[in-house]
């Protein structure tokens, strides 16, 4: 049986283990880039080495940011409001909030949700360091913009009952997003509707 030279199979192997990506998607995707010029396929490569050297996480709210500009620039912005931060599960959430233009206080990224199935828990995410901020900076609400999931619900009411006691407002975003959905597929006007229609977990 003919098999691929090691190259060719190791970027299939290496596709694979992107999410959302077969065999089948992985084995095409090589194949292109196998065909493609010499600029395409070298660019992203150099597009890849340019993710991981001149990126990293913000300090602050662990939101992504260039290398050397840590806070991030919404962390940073004297603009934006202190008291009012939207925790949310993935730097692509942030994004997708911002596109709307309704928003304009500051970020928390959980890197994640709790999970007790996987073996993820408090902290394998970023809750404590989210507790931590909330206790040394005058904060009077949180929205809690996780996924409308099993496990964004339980990542909410986990929270809920960490900073209720603080003496601050906890806010979860309203039911305009799809149960099972994910936030960073939601079209603007869905998320504006969940904005608005923010609603405090009591």
């Amino acid at each position: 049986m003919r098999t691929l030279p090691d190259s060719v199979q190791n970027l299939i192997d290496a596709f694979a283990k992107l999410p959302g990506i077969g065999p089948k998607t992985a084995s095409r995707l090589a194949f292109y880039l196998l065909k493609a010029p010499d600029e395409a396929a070298l660019g992203l490569a150099e597009a890849l080495e340019q993710l991981k050297q001149q990126t990293q996480q913000c300090s602050v709210c662990f939101n992504i940011t260039t290398v050397g500009q840590d806070p991030c620039e919404i962390c940073a912005s004297p603009d934006r409001d202190d008291g009012l931060i939207c925790v949310v599960e993935e730097p692509l959430d942030v994004l997708a909030i911002e596109r709307t233009g309704a928003y304009n206080g500051k970020y928390h990224v959980l890197l994640g949700v709790l999970s007790p199935i996987e073996g993820i828990g408090p902290d394998q995410i970023k809750i404590f360091p989210l507790l931590e901020r909330l206790k040394s900076h005058p904060v009077r609400e949180v929205i809690i913009a996780t996924n409308p999931s099993m496990e964004g619900d339980a990542t909410a009411l986990y929270l809920q009952q960490r900073i209720t006691p603080l003496g601050i407002k906890v806010s979860r975003l309203a039911r305009g997003l799809p149960v099972g959905g994910d936030i960073e597929y939601a079209d603007q006007n869905t998320l504006l509707r969940a904005l608005d229609g923010r609603q405090a977990m009591d």
